[in-house]
């Protein structure tokens, strides 16, 4: 019930939506009693300005200042993002991974299926994207030989993302192992081909491009 409501991000969550994540959208015909029950409990547990507070048919969180890690996680990468934007890439860098060091497991971790099922994906997606922001900005500062590893893990990983598979052509090319980063997109695109009746898509044939020209950013000193 607290995730539901922290990720409600202050909206009002309904009995019936609750009722819905809490037990697997089959709920009990007690199930907003039990609710109160749960919300008076976890009135006793917030602090820090927090408060929960019935509304109509539901509940709200109001953080006021207390702190929520993911919000933290989503300042932090857009102040990454903005630095990106204006070419401080160093500090964008820095608040990538500051971001992404609030994360110490698999989101959810311990909540019903079904909120997992309705949540998950969006925060997920938050930090992938966090990790590709840092991985660019890491490209930028010529961490091309750290990245070769990570990234080849994340291709493994994720092997429909282009993304991924993109940075470690150029991380190898970069690297001196040319080869090696068109073998990775002939890779890439025998498995979009067979798999999904796909072509590369503009992220993969723009890197496969860069390479051939030798077309990239500078590297920052």
């Amino acid at each position: 019930m607290l995730a539901a409501l922290l990720l409600a991000d202050g909206w009002i969550v309904s009995d019936s939506d609750l009722g819905g994540v809490l037990w697997e959208r089959r709920p009990p015909a007690t199930y907003q009693a039990q609710i109160y029950t749960y919300a008076s409990r976890l009135r006793g547990h917030v602090h820090g300005g927090a408060r929960i507070t019935r509304c109509g048919r539901g509940y709200r969180l109001e953080r006021e200042g207390a702190r929520f890690d993911l919000d933290d996680f989503c300042q932090l990468t857009r102040e990454a993002h903005s630095l990106m934007r204006t070419e401080r890439i160093a500090e964008a860098a820095s608040r990538f991974r500051s971001a992404l060091g609030l994360w110490s497991g698999p989101a959810l971790a311990g909540v019903t299926d079904a909120l997992a099922d309705n949540e998950r994906p969006r925060v997920d997606m938050a930090r992938t994207e966090a990790l590709e922001g840092r991985i660019e900005a890491d490209l930028r500062l010529g961490r091309h030989h750290e990245l070769v590893g990570e990234l080849t893990q994340l291709v493994r990983a994720h092997p429909w993302r282009e993304s991924f598979r993109a940075k470690l052509m150029i991380a190898l090319h970069r690297s001196d192992r040319q080869a090696e980063a068109f073998e990775t997109f002939r890779a890439g695109c025998v498995l979009l081909r067979e798999q999904l009746g796909v072509d590369p898509g503009p992220t993969l044939r723009g890197a496969h491009h860069a390479i051939l020209a030798d077309d990239f950013a500078p590297v920052l000193p």
